[in-house]
């Protein structure tokens, strides 16, 4: 592991770290919680927001799947996520949701220039609840062409963040 010039959790903690919040909306899976965890840890990103019955550490499903990062990401919890949504915006976030959506924006067409930005993402079978959906700056979409409509939100939340995040070409 040390040949992959990865950080200490405690360089990790003090590091510059990208201008993304994300809030996860009413998920209600412990290991995709620990997976969004070990993703937001992956990718340096400022916290991770935990709303409504999203389950928050500790819990043993929770470490299972976050191997460690749980100390790593800052995160709270928010009793709701139009909550988390007005507290990023008071803080100078722009707020999107990770959504299929009338005049969403495709992954790939977003143009993000490292401004603070929060995500949300919603619940695994819900998706983000209709009154975030209309306190949001906008929704990015993912393309997909295959007969499902939807992505498990730990595997959206690490398309999403490496599309944004991803040195440029």
């Amino acid at each position: 592991m040390d040949e992959l010039g990865r950080k200490s959790p405690e360089e990790l903690k003090v590091a510059v770290k990208h201008p993304v919040i994300v809030i996860l909306d009413d998920v209600r899976s412990m290991h995709n919680v620990g997976s969004a965890f070990r993703t937001c840890d992956a990718f340096a990103v400022e916290a991770l927001w935990l709303c409504g019955y999203t389950p928050a550490p500790p819990h043993r499903d929770i470490h299972k799947t976050a191997l460690g990062a749980t100390e790593t990401v800052a995160w709270k919890n928010f009793t709701t996520t139009h909550d988390a949504v007005l507290d990023a915006r008071a803080n100078g976030y722009k707020v999107y949701a990770a959504e299929q959506a009338h005049n969403s924006i495709p992954l790939q067409d977003f143009n993000w220039n490292n401004e603070k930005i929060a995500l949300v993402f919603g619940n695994e079978v819900e998706g983000v609840n209709d009154e975030v959906l209309n306190a949001v700056d906008g929704c990015i979409e993912i393309p997909q062409w295959g007969s499902k409509h939807s992505l498990n939100i730990s595997v959206a939340l690490g398309v999403v963040l490496w599309e944004m995040v991803r040195p440029a070409p």
